[in-house]
């Protein structure tokens, strides 16, 4: 039997009113979540390829690239943990696919998911660390993170596309 990439969870609406950190949690899980709904179903060839030339975007690049983004905004930078950077050359998460780490790169996005919560559950909003030479708090940190994932859900739902006509994942 040929793998293909599970369809995740359904996730509920994001709140809209009150306290403003499930709120940005809510709509932080939303569109993790879409980029698996995007992915469900694909083989492994299907999320290796990069349809879109001269783009070298991939659906693997993509989950490789937020499980990266994740690790090094949540848990190096905001809670300070001495985890190792996942890709140490510009740009491997996306040009050093092997379509056979697919199951895998699906398997550790969503362990990162839980390990980088898990990490920044006690941190106030207000904690403010550096970053390139600028103070930057967790609140920031986490629009910083919705919006990369609202882009790069975006690119995903395009390579999508072109890969078998499906839209609205």
């Amino acid at each position: 039997m040929t793998w293909t990439s599970p369809e995740p969870p359904v996730d509920g609406p994001a709140p809209d009113t009150g306290e403003i950190r499930p709120i940005l949690q809510g709509y932080l899980n939303h569109h993790r979540l879409t980029l698996l709904r995007i992915c469900a179903g694909l083989d492994v060839e299907q999320l290796a390829l990069r349809p879109v030339p001269p783009s070298s975007l991939s659906l693997l690049g993509l989950v490789r690239h937020m499980t990266k983004v994740e690790r090094t905004w949540l848990r190096i930078r905001a809670a300070g943990e001495d985890v190792a950077p996942l890709f140490t050359i510009a740009d491997e998460d996306f040009d050093d696919l092997d379509p056979t780490s697919a199951p895998q790169a699906i398997t550790d996005l969503s362990a990162e998911w839980a390990k980088c919560d898990d990490a920044v559950k006690d941190l106030s909003l207000d904690h403010c660390v550096e970053v390139r030479g600028r103070e930057v708090s967790l609140a920031s940190i986490y629009v910083h993170l919705i919006e990369e994932w609202a882009r790069h859900d975006g690119h995903a739902d395009i390579i999508r596309q072109t890969i078998d006509g499906v839209t609205g994942r």
